[in-house]
C-alpha cells in the first residue's frame, strides 16, 4: 500500500471509531451557565454595581445569582433597595449577564411573599431560594418549619417559579438520631414543591454533594461552588487546586437535575477569575 492510500486509510479509520470516543477530547464537564453569587461582591456591588457586574462578566461568568436587596439590607445590599425588578433586571441585561435564581431569607419569605414574588416575576427568576432558615436539631421544630417551607413553596410554584433551599454546613453538623440534619430536611421537604441548591462548602464536614446526587436524584436545582486546601480545609481556594472533585461533582449532577452552579468564594473574592476559567476548561 503506497502511502497516499494509507493516509485515506488512516482518515477512514477515524472516521468508524465509536462516537465516544472520537467526541472524547473535546468533552466539556460542564455543560451549564456559570455563574457567581452576588454576597461575595457585596461591598464592590453597593459603590458599583454596573461596574462590577460588567468586570466579572469580563472573567467569563454568564450568570450573576442576586441577594433579595430589602431582605439583606443589613448584609450590605441597602444601595439596591432602590431598585424595582423590572429595574435591576435591565442592570443585570446591560452588563451581559442574565439572572434567574436570587437569595430570599426566611423572614421575608414567611412575611412578605406577595410583594417577593411579584419581585421575583418582575426580575425574570426561575427560582426562589431560601438562603437558609431551617437548622435546628429539635425534631418537632424542624418538621414545622419544613412545612412553611412547602406551604410557600406551592404558592412560589402557582406563580410559575421554583423554590429552592440553600445549605450551610450547621445542616449536617446537627444531628438528628445520629444523621445530619440534611437528611431529615430532604425527608420533610415536598420533592414537588422544594428542591434543592447545595452548597458544597459540606464537604468540610465530611459529605460530599456528589454522594447526595446520586441518592437523591430529581432534587436539586443548582449548586454553589467553593474548594478548600489540602492542608488547610479553612482555607479556600481556586476550583481544581483543592479537594473537591469536580469530574465527579458534575457527572452526578447530572443524574441530580443540576441547571446552574454559582461560584461562591466567599473569604477570598480574588479566586473569582481564575476559578470559572477552571470550569469552562474542565
Amino acid at each position: 500500500m503506497n502511502k497516499g492510500a494509507a493516509g485515506l486509510a488512516s482518515v477512514g479509520l477515524l472516521a468508524h471509531l465509536p462516537q465516544s470516543l472520537s467526541a472524547m477530547a473535546g468533552r466539556k464537564a460542564v455543560r451549564m451557565p456559570i455563574g457567581f453569587q452576588s454576597f461575595v461582591v457585596k461591598k464592590e456591588i453597593a459603590e458599583n454595581l454596573e461596574g462590577t457586574l460588567k468586570r466579572l462578566q469580563g472573567y467569563g461568568y454568564e450568570q450573576v445569582e442576586m441577594c433579595s436587596p430589602s431582605g439583606y439590607v443589613k448584609y450590605g445590599f441597602e444601595p439596591l433597595a432602590k431598585y424595582s425588578g423590572q429595574e435591576l433586571k435591565r442592570i443585570i441585561a446591560d452588563s451581559g449577564l442574565d439572572c434567574v435564581s436570587c437569595h430570599f431569607t426566611m423572614e421575608e419569605m414567611k412575611n412578605n411573599l406577595d410583594d417577593r414574588i411579584d419581585f421575583a416575576q418582575q426580575m425574570g427568576l426561575r427560582h426562589m431560594v431560601f438562603s437558609g432558615g431551617l437548622s435546628t436539631d429539635k425534631a418537632d421544630e424542624l418538621k414545622s418549619r419544613c412545612e412553611t417551607v412547602n406551604q410557600i413553596g406551592e404558592k412560589i410554584k402557582k406563580a410559575g417559579m421554583v423554590t429552592g433551599y440553600h445549605n450551610h454546613n450547621s445542616e449536617f453538623d446537627m444531628k438528628i438520631d445520629g444523621a445530619p440534619v440534611y437528611d431529615m430536611i430532604l425527608k420533610e421537604l415536598d420533592p414537588d414543591l422544594v428542591k434543592m441548591q447545595f452548597q458544597t462548602a459540606a464537604i468540610r464536614s465530611g459529605y460530599k454533594a456528589a454522594d447526595y446526587f446520586k441518592k437523591y436524584p430529581g432534587r436539586f436545582i443548582s449548586a454553589h461552588l467553593q474548594d478548600y486546601s489540602p492542608q488547610d480545609n479553612t482555607k479556600e481556594v481556586v476550583l481544581g487546586q483543592g479537594i473537591s472533585d469536580w469530574r465527579e461533582f458534575f457527572a452526578a449532577g447530572k443524574k441530580a437535575g443540576l441547571q446552574l452552579v454559582f461560584v461562591e468564594m466567599e473569604s477570598n473574592p480574588g479566586t473569582l477569575k481564575n476559578s470559572v476559567t477552571y470550569l469552562k476548561n474542565l
